[in-house]
């Protein structure tokens, strides 16, 4: 039997049910693309004609890698301890997830500021040679004498796996040497997926295996709700979305972000789950349906009033409160119809370019569509059905924008930027503020961006950057990006390839 998902417009899709067991990377489900560049008719019909072909890029100036989007999934959970089967480099990127693990501390009213409990195993060229057992043994060993967690994560790497240490058998036998903890091996070793979102995934299908797995299914606590939300989502959005599912009469479990290993096991006790990010929890909530009978919610980011409307309404399905939600969505509506007309007055007509993650990303396109602004350009890292959903709505209020399918080629996008010279940028804001155009920060953790309070939230703050550019004006008279001007004469998409 197929289940049922929400797409981008409202409308229900089939998805075909699986009992195949999920590997964990992305690019093995069918009609995935993660290198293309194109425009959002163009790659609407080609997908629908199934014309699309497997690209790559000749050229890449960086990846975002899985094993950094598995950390930070887990990296604020209480009673853990996180080690890296890494080399040293490995976790320079983790710098982002604790910091925005120590500002959510500090929103959450904590007077003592911890930070993430992260082992290195330091692998080195020795290593490579003769194998990382020895490191990995006395990382968990070190970890649980100095701190004494609930769990320990180990997190696979490039290193690691190229090396072959059969992290499995050697977790099983520190396992037995250590009982009072629970140690979770993560697969995550960074060649594996060009799809970083497949770092989540591999997150989830360890937490499924090493704590779900053994426990016993409880008994379904009518109105609990597993929310599931990445390390980005901030406190005040965390706020928002349980009080739009306290409206509604349920409770929120919320996790992975500032969970617990108790919080872990009441997951299969949900009577139904949802996500904030549209392919955080994506694959591992079907895994719950299928294991424990769990519906789940598969519809968009609520960012914007359409696609906040669209979550709202999918989570009611679920649990057959849809007349109580749209009693809410309209009392919303009045509550706040009233100051979207007042930042559309001040937006509309503005062009924007948007990057941001796959859920991110197409959310804020449709966002733009509240305050009449017009979308000239989307990059986000991935295009599968679900992203053709979205395109479909877009090009029906948009036209002729460019779509970048990249994980993280800012060569790509200054390019982009130069040629559509937009009014305002919206998504992490370095490349564009350093061409002096005004910028706002949609993946922020310190501030709202989600739900009906934070449409408002956005709205104002990309109207006060148009009004006021002096910084980002001034940033580009004194900073060069390391571009030649030739650069921006050729296609942006020249280095990708069949």
């Amino acid at each position: 039997m197929p289940t049922e998902t929400t797409a981008a417009d409202g409308a229900v899709s089939a998805i075909p049910k699986t009992t195949t067991t999920y590997s964990g990377v992305r690019e093995s489900r069918e009609f995935r693309y993660n290198d293309l560049g194109s425009t959002g008719a163009k790659v609407h019909a080609d997908f629908e004609k199934k014309c699309l072909k497997k690209a790559d890029r000749s050229f890449a100036q960086g990846l975002q890698c899985q094993q950094i989007n598995s950390m930070a999934a887990l990296m604020s959970l209480e009673d853990s301890v996180f080690i890296a089967h890494s080399p040293q480099g490995c976790v320079g990127c983790a710098g982002l997830a604790i910091d925005q693990y120590r500002v959510g501390q500090a929103h959450r009213g904590s007077k003592v500021i911890r930070t993430p409990r992260v082992i290195v195993s330091n692998l080195d060229a020795k290593s490579v040679v003769f194998g990382g057992e020895a490191k990995l043994r006395e990382a968990v060993s070190l970890a649980v004498e100095r701190y004494n967690p609930k769990l320990v994560f180990i997190f696979t790497s490039c290193a690691s796996g190229i090396i072959g240490d059969d992290v499995d058998a050697i977790t099983e036998d520190l396992q037995s040497e250590y009982p009072d903890q629970v140690i979770i091996p993560i697969h995550c070793e960074g060649f594996k997926s060009k799809v970083c979102a497949s770092g989540f995934d591999a997150a989830f299908i360890s937490i499924s295996k090493y704590i779900l797995a053994k426990e016993e299914k409880p008994q379904t606590q009518d109105g609990l709700v597993n929310l599931f939300a990445p390390v980005s989502i901030s406190y005040r959005d965390q706020q928002e979305m349980e009080r739009m599912l306290g409206l509604l009469g349920l409770t929120a479990n919320y996790i992975p972000f500032f969970s617990s290993l108790e919080k872990i096991r009441r997951i299969p006790a949900a009577q139904a789950s949802t996500s904030i990010c549209k392919v955080f929890a994506d694959e591992f909530m079907a895994q719950l349906e299928r294991d424990y009978g769990i519906p789940y919610s598969h519809t968009v980011m609520p960012i914007g009033t359409r696609n906040t409307d669209i979550w709202l309404r999918g989570i009611a399905k679920t649990v057959g409160k849809e007349d109580l939600a749209e009693q809410i969505i309209a009392s919303e509506h009045e509550r706040i119809d009233s100051k979207i007309a007042d930042i559309r007055s001040r937006l509309e007509g503005k062009r924007v370019f948007i990057c941001g993650g796959t859920g991110r990303s197409f959310a804020a396109a449709a966002l733009v569509e509240d305050f009449g602004m017009e979308l000239v350009g989307l990059e986000t890292p991935t295009y599968d059905e679900y992203a053709q959903d979205d395109i479909e709505y877009l090009n029906t209020i948009h036209k002729d924008f460019v779509v970048d399918i990249a994980n993280m080629q800012p060569f790509e996008q200054a390019n982009l930027l130069n040629r559509l010279k937009p009014d305002v940028f919206i998504g992490i804001p370095t490349w564009a503020a350093k061409l002096g155009i005004p910028t706002t920060h949609v993946l922020d953790m310190k501030r709202p961006t989600m739900g009906y309070d934070g449409i408002v939230y956005l709205g104002r703050k990309m109207a006060d950057q148009l009004s006021n550019p002096g910084f980002n004006v001034k940033l580009s008279k004194h900073i060069k990006l390391p571009y030649r001007d030739s650069w921006y004469e050729q296609d942006p998409f020249k280095y990708i390839v069949d």
